[in-house]
């Protein structure tokens, strides 16, 4: 390739070609929040994953896995493995709903409750450090884009999926 059709093709793709794409600067700021934030719960043997089964638990104490699984967006398998985790760590316990036997059930145990009154207000201390060079209203913007791009993304994976169906019939 001649430097011509070089510079010609890269002015053409620059945004789309890696590191300078969106969606490879979403994935590496994604990486850097989540080791940051895995700085924070590494200290209580704790990885991102439990974090958000405890706040689950913390809104809604007992409820069905499929519940939590739904809400996280997570499959059932992986969350079994997170479950299991926490369950051997002793801060949580599965029973099964005595009125539909198939459905486990999740509660925090003392320890898993505990731990209510200590990481809040250290996952807070950590996004004022992280978001810390926006502003209120810029972090608030930041907030309401990313939900847009989930909402949007999600409803043409919905859609994708109904097209895929039906060409399989």
């Amino acid at each position: 390739m001649v430097k011509s059709e070089k510079r010609a093709f890269l002015e053409r793709w620059h945004d789309v070609l890696a590191p300078n794409s969106l969606g490879y600067r979403i994935r590496l700021l994604s990486q850097l929040v989540r080791r940051q934030f895995q700085s924070y719960l590494e200290p209580f043997g704790l990885t991102t994953s439990h974090w958000v089964v405890l706040c689950c638990l913390w809104e809604e104490d007992g409820i069905p896995t499929s519940t939590i699984c739904e809400r996280l967006q997570q499959l059932g398998g992986t969350m079994t493995g997170v479950l299991d985790g926490m369950e051997k760590r002793d801060l949580i316990r599965r029973q099964r709903d005595p009125q539909d036997r198939r459905i486990w059930r999740v509660y925090l145990t003392p320890a898993g409750e505990k731990l209510k009154e200590v990481l809040p207000p250290l996952i807070w201390e950590m996004r004022d450090h992280t978001y810390g060079c926006f502003t209120p209203e810029e972090r608030e913007t930041l907030s309401q884009l990313v939900d847009r791009l989930i909402a949007h993304l999600s409803d043409q994976t919905i859609v994708t999926e109904s097209v895929a169906e039906s060409s399989n019939r």
